[in-house]
């Protein structure tokens, strides 16, 4: 009888593959007053996150968005849509000129912010109308709704990928944090109990890879054939 893939465990849930949410700081989103002037008071680091945040106080209200580049504490923050062009600003899509490059848009009125929020990472705005059409960061375009809120900028912490890890260790607690798995055994190296790919005098999948979209769990594995393509 075989075991069970990789992708179970992670389904079935446990301490193993849970994300430690105790360390985590919070919701990160947009402020929730439509209108008003907040200050960066510290720029801190956010463990399962690959950007810095900043902690910013509007009134009597503290919450965190995600920290833009050039941001710094003491900073002042407008959340308004007469607010300026400047990195940190949060304004409505509707009121940013064309070419702006924004972040951590909303996909819909209000939700708080909900696209390109990876660090390094930002949009283009290409057009206004109806709809404002945004360019993302792969290249393809994107209609939202003008009264989408956006942040003003490119997310901080672009550069993380340029420093090595240095030793497994480091790499372990970084994506630990992510609730990722560090490394990832290739199927063929397995055992035939362990993975559909395994066992044989040497590494080969031994069967065609393709399988159904309705394998069974267990054999759902490699390749899934393509969907049928329907005319609209």
């Amino acid at each position: 009888m075989g075991k069970r893939l990789i992708q179970q465990r992670r389904g079935r849930g446990g301490s193993q593959y849970r994300s430690p949410s105790h360390r985590h700081l919070g919701e990160v989103h947009h402020p929730k007053v439509q209108s008003g002037t907040g200050r960066v008071i510290d720029l801190v680091h956010a463990p399962g996150r690959t950007s810095p945040l900043a902690e910013v106080v509007i009134g009597e209200s503290k919450s965190y968005i995600l920290a833009a580049e050039g941001m710094k504490v003491g900073q002042e923050i407008k959340v308004d849509e007469t607010a300026k062009i400047v990195p940190g600003n949060i304004m409505p899509l509707a009121s940013m000129p064309e070419g702006t490059l924004i972040h951590n848009i909303e996909g819909h009125p209000g939700d708080g912010g909900k696209y390109i929020r990876t660090a390094g990472s930002t949009g283009t705005v290409v057009s206004r109308g109806d709809k404002v059409v945004v360019m993302m960061p792969s290249g393809s375009f994107k209609s939202f709704d003008p009264r989408c809120r956006a942040a003003v900028g490119v997310v901080a912490g672009g550069g993380r990928q340029e420093k090595p890890y240095g030793k497994a260790g480091k790499k372990y607690h970084a994506l630990r944090s992510r609730s990722k798995a560090n490394f990832k055994v290739r199927g063929v190296a397995m055992n035939p109990v362990d993975h559909p790919h395994g066992g044989g005098a040497h590494q080969h999948v031994g069967k065609p890879s393709t399988v159904s979209r309705n394998a069974p769990p267990g054999r759902k594995v490699g390749r899934l054939s393509p969907k049928k393509k329907s005319r609209k």
